[in-house]
């Protein structure tokens, strides 16, 4: 997740989204979804990239029409980038299949000029055929017989090369689908990963009858961190507590950025007393490390966090899981934060 997506996530996006709008009008831009996309990421990161493509285009006053709009997200949008990557791969595995399927077509070609070389020769060997008439004839056969080894060589050689082509394209396409499933911040799951993983984790516990458990967690007073000490060591903080949850959410665990300073870890075959001691012991190892600016090395005290958990009843829909969860979660807020809450004592309580 980008710089720009984060701030998206928290109250200064608002004004952020109000400025785009602002700025948009101001340049005679109509406020599409794609033109807006562009300028909140213009203005949110001025630096980058695509803010010096865009101040480049609005002072030498160059019409931003669609098509232009298109180019910049293409080149310097996540999505976009996404996309060419997939355009890129199917491009070359059209090209390698067509060299296949030509190589293919040459070698069934020499078959058939062979196999009617073979019954023409058959047809000159006749019980009182000349010596030289009969040297023609094998002399025939051996230069066809040649031709379809080559022939079949080089199929073998074009095969080879294709079937190297597409098992790196795979891989590449692997790793863009990783990429694409990946938080950039943090390193863990992103949203769209932590919903199929999710959805996956209810079909097993369906099949199976086996627990499933999910925890969510929360950055305690993060929005006040952040104003104090800015973005950048907001985003410290961020990585500091992913780094602790990719601990606990190894396979077959799923540990994910859910959104903004929120996190949420799946625990399939767990119950939830388990999983409870389990992050009870991580939030004490997040609130027992005193954290320092790496800019200017000051101070920046301890953070806490929040969790809520709930594990999945059975039939019970994903959302309806989530929802059981972030009640927990809530509850952990309202009791004075740095707590873990089972949604199980929740409902006990409300018995």
């Amino acid at each position: 997740m980008t710089q720009v997506e984060t701030t998206l996530r928290g109250p200064s996006g608002f004004s952020l989204a109000r400025q785009a709008l602002v700025e948009m009008e101001s340049a005679g831009v109509w406020p599409t979804p794609l033109n807006f996309e562009l300028w909140l990421h213009y203005l949110g990161a001025p630096d980058s990239p695509l803010g010096a493509e865009m101040k480049r285009l609005i002072e030498e006053h160059e019409p931003f029409t669609e098509s232009v709009a298109e180019r910049l997200a293409a080149e310097f949008l996540p999505r976009g980038r996404l996309s060419e990557e997939i355009r890129d791969a199917g491009a070359v595995l059209n090209r390698e299949l067509s060299t296949v399927s030509q190589a293919i077509a040459s070698a069934q070609e020499s078959q058939r000029a062979y196999g009617q070389t073979l019954a023409e020769a058959s047809d000159k060997f006749i019980p009182d055929a000349e010596p030289v008439a009969l040297k023609a004839v094998v002399d025939g056969l051996s230069s066809a017989t040649a031709k379809v080894r080559e022939e079949n060589a080089v199929l073998e050689r074009r095969l080879e090369a294709s079937v190297k082509e597409v098992s790196r394209l795979r891989e590449h396409l692997e790793q863009v689908r990783r990429d694409a499933l990946t938080d950039a911040l943090t390193g863990l799951a992103n949203r769209k990963a932590f919903d199929e993983a999710l959805d996956a984790a209810c079909d097993e516990q369906d099949e199976t009858g086996a627990p499933m458990t999910l925890a969510v967690i929360d950055i305690d007073h993060f929005k006040r961190f952040n104003d104090t000490w800015g973005h950048q060591t907001g985003d410290q903080v961020l990585r500091y507590v992913a780094s602790v949850l990719a601990r606990i959410g190894r396979t077959p665990r799923v540990a994910a950025r859910y959104g903004g300073e929120e996190f949420a870890v799946i625990f399939p075959g767990e119950l939830s007393g388990m999983v409870e001691a389990e992050l009870n012991a991580a939030r004490e190892e997040i609130a027992s490390r005193q954290l320092r600016r790496r800019s200017t090395n000051d101070e920046l005290g301890a953070i806490t966090v929040s969790a809520g958990i709930a594990q999945r009843l059975p039939g019970e829909s994903a959302q309806s899981l989530i929802d059981r969860a972030d009640s927990a979660l809530y509850a952990s807020k309202r009791a004075g934060r740095n707590r873990v809450t089972n949604a199980r004592a929740i409902s006990h309580k409300a018995a």
